[in-house]
């Protein structure tokens, strides 16, 4: 029985592309904190979301991990070094050192340490071409699992989030049903019993034409893929100047859920 939870990690955790009813993030961790809460006594549950949005791993190491250690929770979810592994000429053999290292510390004071893989992106055009890069990284987060007895909670294997009804229109972050997802895959690995299956199929398509397509990478690439190189070339990063969310409330999360569940 899981009493405390501790989030680690950047956009993915922090919940961007799943914003509840006043604009703020919800995402899978806060998704998940529920699902454990609600297998404990009233009251009984304490959860801190720590992660924020576009933090590199020696950023997440240095911000957070050492507050994660601080609470030492019965649970940790870490999820870092996808954003250092997507920029050019980072070596995925050296992020996943530094990975593990940070893993032995947080396993050191936690009960458990929940780690996840990155995603398959082959569907994702800016990222399809770091697709065996993402997957070298895997195999290594998969191995300092093994090393460190951490649970995996693997995001390439999650087939139904290849759909891009589970991704934000910038179709680099999820959306509400693909957080909602990737937060029910945790709770099976963790062996809790979940209201919906993760790997359930998405409701057919109606097929779209070629001009469709080509309309709508149009308007991602103005809306989403010019700002985010612009943001690379200048040293600026979508999380300068955002605060974690710190502790919540299992009932507040609940409230926030509905609306968008």
């Amino acid at each position: 029985m899981i009493g405390s939870y501790v989030a680690v990690g950047d956009s993915f955790t922090e919940g961007v592309g799943d914003p509840g009813p006043d604009g703020a993030f919800v995402g899978w961790a806060d998704r998940f904190a529920v699902l454990l809460a609600d297998r404990r006594p009233e009251g009984d549950f304490t959860y801190t979301n720590l992660a924020v949005r576009g933090r590199l791993l020696d950023q997440i190491v240095a911000e957070q991990v050492p507050r994660a250690v601080e609470l030492a929770p019965d649970l940790v979810s870490f999820c870092a070094g996808g954003n250092d592994i997507i920029r050019p000429g980072t070596d995925p053999d050296e992020v996943a050192e530094r990975f593990e290292r940070a893993v032995a510390a947080l396993t050191a004071v936690a009960g458990t340490v929940l780690v996840t893989t990155g995603f398959d992106t082959r569907g994702v055009p800016v990222l399809r071409h770091l697709r065996g890069k993402i997957a070298t990284y895997n195999g290594h987060v998969r191995a300092v699992a093994d090393r460190y007895g951490c649970p995996v909670l693997d995001l390439w294997s999650l087939r139904t989030v290849q759909d891009r009804r589970a991704w934000d229109a910038d179709r680099l972050h999820l959306s509400p049903e693909g957080h909602t997802r990737v937060a029910l895959r945790a709770g099976q690995v963790l062996g809790l019993p979940v209201p919906a299956d993760p790997d359930q199929p998405w409701p057919p398509l109606p097929p779209r034409g070629t001009l469709d397509v080509r309309r709508d990478d149009v308007h991602w690439a103005r809306e989403y893929l010019v700002p985010w190189i612009g943001r690379r070339l200048r040293g600026e990063s979508s999380g300068d100047h955002v605060i974690a969310k710190g502790t919540l409330s299992p009932d507040d999360i609940r409230l926030r859920i509905a609306p968008v569940a």
